[in-house]
């Protein structure tokens, strides 16, 4: 679910110092996004949303989520955006970030 050199990548990349910071960042920005997934009735944004999830999850090493926005966004270029299963990106993101929260403290 968690890609964790990825995540340890960006641990080196960033500092160790300046990580929590950008991990907070994404983990707003991922669950910002979310939300307007889930209140985008128009789904005039849809699209562009699931692929910024999409980059913040692969940024973070959210593997998993990556892949079902990604799925998503593809579905939705292909009209298909009403098939889109959001309670399960939603719910991905959920279980991902605790598995994430409790895999920081081994890093």
């Amino acid at each position: 679910m968690i890609d964790w050199s990825r995540v340890r990548q960006l641990r080196d990349e960033v500092g160790a110092d300046e990580f929590d910071e950008v991990v907070e960042i994404f983990l707003d920005e991922v669950q910002e996004g979310l939300e307007h997934l889930q209140v985008d009735d128009d789904r005039s944004d849809f699209e562009q949303n699931l692929h910024s999830l999409k980059g913040s999850a692969l940024s973070l090493g959210f593997r998993t989520l990556a892949r079902l926005c990604q799925d998503a966004e593809r579905h939705s270029a292909q009209g298909q955006a009403a098939t889109v299963d959001i309670a399960e990106i939603v719910g991905t993101f959920q279980t991902s970030a605790t598995e994430f929260q409790a895999g920081l403290n081994e890093l």
